[in-house]
């Protein structure tokens, strides 16, 4: 049998926990059922001595860390909403151990917030990471030296997983169980749950919205006039008219104080708009397209795709209330 670990970190959700024991559980009883073994040895990790595991899972019992020598895979669990950085330092304890259990050959994997303690462990140095749509902007300025992908559901970098937000935790599980079982087992498995196996962005639920943490004045007055103007068919050129900047230097300080270039910010606030609009089924598509500032019918899907990771129709048809 595979042996996995299962850390029961400080602050962890709960629902992140359920799901990743249900579904292994899931894969054990199908797995008695037509072989007469379990495939996964399960154990709840925690920092302290001997405790019981949540109530709706005391089936498993919680072991100390000091007492789990080996592990095939180490399952780190995501946080409830909070003061992430200072979980990451509460479960200081864990990082030590999850390191050692990957010298031993152990492989990794964090799901949704997870991301921020097995970052803090290293292993995820130079490697692809993803997290909740709306930590991953935090994720990249804590740990820079990780590789941060904000669309993709699942990342797998040698053995060094992570998931998205929410329902990628599934996402995540199905991959794990379709490379240590097969693809059978994973089909399975998404059957039961419920699981679209093909998602493969989670852009799509992002709320994006602009960045003001900055301290230039010049910046924030262009942000104010492209917030108000989007509609328009606005220009860089129009958007400095009257400031005391060249169109060069412009563009150098507004990537620097929003990370993105002028024109990447007023396809997202154009794109946010539509988004909005589809959501409120308040225009056809061409309405919409129009009424954010596109007459390219073609241009505007091929955009809205690149960045909500879906057509404008299918939008429509998945959050239109």
């Amino acid at each position: 049998m595979k042996k996995l670990s299962v850390i029961l970190s400080q602050h962890y959700r709960p629902i992140s926990i359920a799901a990743i024991l249900d579904v292994f559980q899931t894969v054990n009883q199908y797995y008695q059922e037509h072989t007469g073994l379990p495939f996964f040895d399960i154990r709840l990790v925690t920092l302290e001595g001997r405790d019981t595991a949540p109530s709706f899972h005391e089936m498993y019992e919680a072991v100390p860390l000091c007492e789990v020598n080996h592990s095939d895979l180490v399952l780190i669990p995501a946080f409830v909403s909070g003061d992430i950085p200072a979980y990451v330092r509460e479960n200081a304890g864990f990082i030590g151990w999850i390191r050692q259990q990957a010298d031993k050959g152990a492989e990794v994997a964090s799901f949704c917030t997870g991301a921020f303690l097995l970052a803090a462990t290293g292993l995820l140095r130079n490697k692809r990471a993803t997290s909740h749509v709306t930590a991953v902007k935090e994720l990249a300025r804590a740990y820079p030296d990780v590789i941060v992908e904000p669309d993709v559901v699942v990342t797998d970098d040698n053995g060094i997983y992570t998931s998205g937000g929410a329902t990628s935790t599934f996402h995540l599980l199905l991959h794990i169980l379709e490379k240590y079982c097969n693809r059978k087992t994973a089909i399975h498995t998404a059957k039961v749950f419920a699981i679209d196996m093909d998602r493969a962005q989670q852009s799509y639920f992002a709320n994006w919205s602009p960045s003001r943490e900055h301290q230039d004045e010049l910046v924030c007055e262009a942000q104010q006039r492209m917030e108000e103007r989007f509609r328009d068919r606005l220009t860089v050129e129009e958007v400095i008219r009257g400031l005391p900047v060249s169109r060069r230097n412009f563009i150098r300080r507004f990537k620097i104080a929003t990370g993105v270039t002028p024109i990447e910010y007023l396809q997202r606030l154009r794109i946010e708009a539509a988004k909005r609009m589809l959501e409120q089924k308040q225009e056809n598509i061409t309405g919409v397209m129009m009424q954010t500032g596109y007459e390219d019918a073609k241009a505007f899907r091929q955009l809205f795709r690149k960045i909500v990771g879906l057509s404008p129709k299918e939008y429509r048809e998945k959050y239109a209330g």
